[in-house]
């Protein structure tokens, strides 16, 4: 299985737009999913060696770090069920019902080849 999904995560400095903020960016692509992106606009670190303004960033970079990651959990879940799903359905369909993969057989046959036999 060939893996081209890409999630990019970088930082740009605010020297690079003329802005006063920097970009906390992540971006997913797949050829076979829906490209997602989220970005996050922080203030730009202070200049000064003050504590306190350096701690006031380090504190917003960490809430926005937090908040991409459960972003980009909660839309790589999504795209997980979406590829399980349509494998099954590309199957013969015996692992799904009512369009629910049945997570208990899939859990017990991980890793193995399984051969269903024919009613």
């Amino acid at each position: 299985m060939a893996m081209s999904d890409t999630t990019t995560t970088t930082s740009a400095s605010a020297a690079e737009s003329d802005t006063p903020y920097q970009v906390l960016l992540a971006t997913y692509s797949s050829p076979n999913n829906e490209k997602f992106e989220h970005v996050h606009e922080l203030p730009t670190p202070p200049a000064s060696d003050k504590v306190s303004e350096r701690t006031a960033y380090l504190g917003s970079l960490r809430k926005a770090t937090g908040e991409m990651q459960e972003r980009i959990n909660k839309e790589l879940t999504a795209r997980m069920e979406e590829d399980k799903l349509r494998e099954a359905e590309s199957a013969d369909g015996s692992k799904v019902h009512g369009g629910v993969i049945d997570e208990a057989k899939e859990e017990d046959n991980y890793g193995e080849e399984v051969v269903e036999e024919e009613d």
